[in-house]
């Protein structure tokens, strides 16, 4: 008589799945609402294609007779400003306040009931707004310089892959450092002085106006590994165009990995920390 042997889940594999179903829910429920934003999708990818063209022939001024600056040629420069352009959008570098509206009316006690901490919940939904920015924000850009320019494409096997984990692990650092400014609100109530801050930081160091190389080796360097804006768009695209060897390129990923998960850990805490001392207003 044969035996049967029976395979019984056992609760952390059943904890573990349910986690899984909960955060797929809310990431694709946030790709759903930011889908509903039909008309501000497109003036948005024109904006960003008529500030690329900008962008770009500044560049090509900086370039010049050689049609190198920093170690970009023009076709690398090109990649580096349209696929910026789009990755704008997809990181979501600026306009986000939803976390401190929430603290400022008190909205945000209904979030702490909830059986997903905020942190969690907040991180699946802007991946699944990454998502949507992914097709309706980059790939216009990128059609434009294809289009109408000399483009860099990558020549290397691996490159497209690495770009890609690079831009999802930029997503999550940006979404990190988002956050840690919004949770300003539970000891200040009025976050625009640290938003105005985390604006002009943004801007600049992130690789957002220029390319960090045009600034002196010992403070590129100082910013590359020491500070998490070049993780946000520098990074990826010099992954992009292969401005590195591929070494140096895995490197930087790992930079970004430190990154992600050191401004993760930092959320977790100080959301707990702000936990502890939460007065909702009029309460």
């Amino acid at each position: 008589m044969g035996s049967v042997t029976a395979t019984v889940a056992s609760p952390t594999d059943e904890n573990v799945t349910r986690w899984f179903r909960t955060f797929s829910a809310i990431v694709a429920s946030g790709f759903r609402r930011y889908a509903t934003y039909r008309q501000a999708t497109v003036a948005g990818a024109v904006t960003n294609s008529v500030f690329g063209l900008l962008r770009y022939y500044i560049f090509l001024a900086a370039a010049g007779a050689t049609g190198r600056v920093a170690g970009y040629d023009r076709a690398q420069l090109a990649t580096f400003v349209w696929v910026g352009q789009g990755l704008l959008a997809v990181v979501l570098l600026w306009g986000w306040t939803e976390l401190a509206d929430r603290i400022r009316t008190g909205d945000v006690a209904a979030d702490l009931l909830r059986p997903v901490d905020p942190v969690t919940s907040y991180l699946a939904a802007d991946l699944g707004r990454a998502g949507f920015a992914s097709l309706a924000r980059l790939l216009p850009p990128v059609l434009v310089g294809l289009f109408f320019f000399d483009v860099y494409l990558p020549r290397r096997p691996g490159t497209l892959p690495l770009f890609a984990f690079s831009v999802l692990l930029a997503v999550v650092i940006c979404f990190g450092c988002r956050y840690l400014v919004n949770t300003t609100a539970y000891w200040l109530q009025d976050v625009r002085g640290p938003m105005i801050l985390w604006t002009l930081c943004a801007g600049v160091l992130t690789g957002l106006y220029f390319p960090l190389s045009f600034l002196p080796g010992w403070l590129e360097t100082l910013l590359r590994y020491g500070t998490p804006f070049p993780s946000v768009l520098q990074i990826p695209l010099d992954v992009l165009v292969e401005r590195d060897p591929a070494p140096t390129q895995l490197a930087l990923v790992g930079v970004q990995v430190g990154w992600a998960v050191a401004l993760l850990a930092l959320c977790r805490l100080v959301q707990r920390r702000a936990e502890q001392r939460l007065v909702v207003q009029g309460g």
